[in-house]
């Protein structure tokens, strides 16, 4: 079986990295209930504690993306020190311009210049951040829009989200990235300023070479063609990141391959297509989800392992038997060559190379028996559990 997992095929999954959010750890829910668990973090030191037994059983999170203010601490050297002692290290900086009262009509995007300037002064605090744990990319998501007709003057709040952005980028130094994020709906329902991969692309092209579009994988209308989109931002050098998730209906924030499964073989297909995991890629993988019912370090766990088997199952696409049957114009045969790779099981071949790099070949299981939730929540009595917003 493991002698499917060719040395080309492994030499891809041994680079393979899945960024895993802070934000992960801590207690979630739906828009009527936040729900508390034993054994969640109190503090980012905690949630940093949790994302490392993600990496110690699977080997494919060693880096964790932080939330600012939700991760704010008074010593970012002592909290990337403590993260390089439990074998991870700090990831993408993202910022939040959407929980402040100030915020309600925009942030980045506000009539207001004084709003508009506490927006930016908190994102280039973000890259003071960014600088001390020596972080590459900064994130942005704008929960910005209108929810009716004639409420809003669009062209002009892009014309100041334009304004801002540059204002943000020009604080850039290095290799650093400001990667800018977009959703079609939600919280604002009429219009949102930045709804699709078009939009993004739009801004960060007028600022330069080091900004670049977030995919979030549940930022779409239903019926979108996201693998079109991972597509065309590769082939126009664009793509700065993935944020993985699963949405049955808006954005669900599910784990990814949860409700289709068949579609994250398509997107990572696309990826490995336009060289998205090749040594040099500058695509940063993400997950970006919430855990409202289920343990959340399982569901990390389970999550970075469906994109690592997607990720195997499309490169076994015959990429030769496919351009020929493209080329021939002969439609069933090139749908069958990704359907035959899409069918392979490759769960026994990762489980047998898992375990020849010295890693659980059942890394769920492995969790299990660890001890460790039962030790956090025997340990973790009292405090402030980690929420949204903390």
């Amino acid at each position: 079986m493991s002698n499917i997992l060719t040395p080309d095929i492994r030499a891809v999954l041994e680079r393979q990295a899945i960024e895993v959010p802070s934000w992960a750890y801590g207690n979630s829910g739906t828009r009527f209930k936040v729900y508390s668990t034993p054994g969640t973090p109190r503090d980012p030191f905690e949630k940093i504690a949790d994302a490392a037994q993600v990496h110690r059983v699977t080997g494919l999170a060693p880096a964790v993306a932080l939330h600012i203010p939700w991760d704010q601490v008074d010593d970012f050297a002592a909290l990337g020190a403590f993260a390089a002692e439990q074998g991870v290290s700090l990831g993408t900086v993202n910022s939040n311009t959407f929980q402040d009262d100030d915020y309600k009509f925009g942030a980045l995007t506000h009539e207001d210049a004084a709003i508009r300037r506490k927006a930016i002064d908190h994102h280039l605090a973000c890259i003071d951040v960014m600088d001390e744990i020596g972080s590459r990319d900064l994130k942005i998501w704008l929960a910005e829009g209108s929810n009716y007709p004639g409420q809003a003057d669009m062209r002009g709040r892009q014309d100041r989200l334009h304004d801002s952005l540059e204002q943000i980028y020009a604080r850039l130094s290095g290799e650093q990235r400001l990667v800018l994020e977009y959703k079609f709906f939600e919280p604002s329902f009429y219009h949102t300023d930045v709804p699709d991969w078009g939009t993004s692309y739009a801004q960060v092209a007028a600022l330069g070479e080091r900004a670049m579009v977030c995919l979030d994988t549940g930022h779409h209308a239903p019926g979108t063609n996201i693998e079109f989109i991972v597509m065309q931002l590769l082939r126009l050098g664009k793509l700065g990141s993935f944020d993985f998730n699963s949405r049955f209906y808006a954005d669900d924030d599910l784990i990814v391959g949860a409700a289709d499964p068949f579609q994250l073989f398509r997107i990572l297909f696309e990826a490995l297509r336009g060289g998205g995991l090749e040594a040099d890629s500058p695509v940063a993988f993400m997950l970006d989800q919430c855990h409202n019912v289920e343990d959340k370090i399982p569901g990390q766990i389970r999550s970075v392992l469906n994109v690592q088997e997607m990720t195997a199952r499309a490169l076994l696409v015959d990429r030769a038997a496919l351009s020929a049957a493209q080329q021939s114009g002969d439609v069933l045969a090139a749908n069958a060559v990704f359907m035959d790779a899409f069918y392979t099981d490759v769960r026994p071949a990762l489980a047998e190379w898992r375990e020849s790099r010295g890693l659980p070949g059942d890394p769920m299981a492995a969790y299990a028996a660890s001890g460790y939730f039962e030790r956090i929540s025997a340990e973790r009595v009292g405090g402030t559990q980690a929420s949204w917003g903390a």
